[in-house]
């Protein structure tokens, strides 16, 4: 399996601070029992059309079954995530951020503010995951059974 983690971060991509979300990825989903055979790594800023333009490349080109986001997905002016997702994708699967949003709630209140989303484009899947190294431990493992049945129908 090729995945893409990709870190959208204005601070992190111009090396303000170390991208500690993209490792966290890597660690959770190993931790699941992936196979990764390669990791494709991005760290980029919050530019809506590279953004989309990535998404694009990764998918269509780079042929991977999965890509992985993180961050921009707040109610920031810069957080544009959602939005580039949104604008290449054949089909949404908005339940992967409502589950993540529903889930972690009770302990994070404000995690109604975060507007990640999903969707396949080709046999891809694209999910966008929060931009903080915890939420995402606590995130991912809450959607690692729809992704696997995802991959399994996008390979059919």
């Amino acid at each position: 399996m090729k995945v893409a983690r990709v870190t959208l971060s204005d601070r992190a991509s111009a090396g303000i601070y170390e991208d500690k979300s993209g490792p966290e990825i890597e660690r959770v989903f190993g931790e699941a029992g992936f196979t990764v055979a390669e990791w494709v790594r991005v760290v980029m800023p919050d530019e809506r059309l590279e953004i989309e333009a990535l998404l694009r490349r990764l998918c269509d080109d780079e042929q991977c079954d999965l890509v992985l986001t993180t961050g921009g997905t707040g109610p920031a002016r810069r957080d544009v995530t959602p939005e580039a997702t949104r604008a290449v994708l054949e089909r949404e699967l908005p339940g992967f951020g409502e589950i993540m949003r529903v889930s972690t709630f009770p302990k994070v209140p404000t995690a109604i503010l975060s507007r990640s989303t999903a969707g396949t484009r080709g046999r891809s899947l694209i999910v966008n995951l929060p931009g903080n190294p915890k939420a995402i431990g606590e995130c991912l493992p809450l959607v690692v059974p729809a992704i696997r049945e995802a991959l399994r129908h996008l390979r059919e």
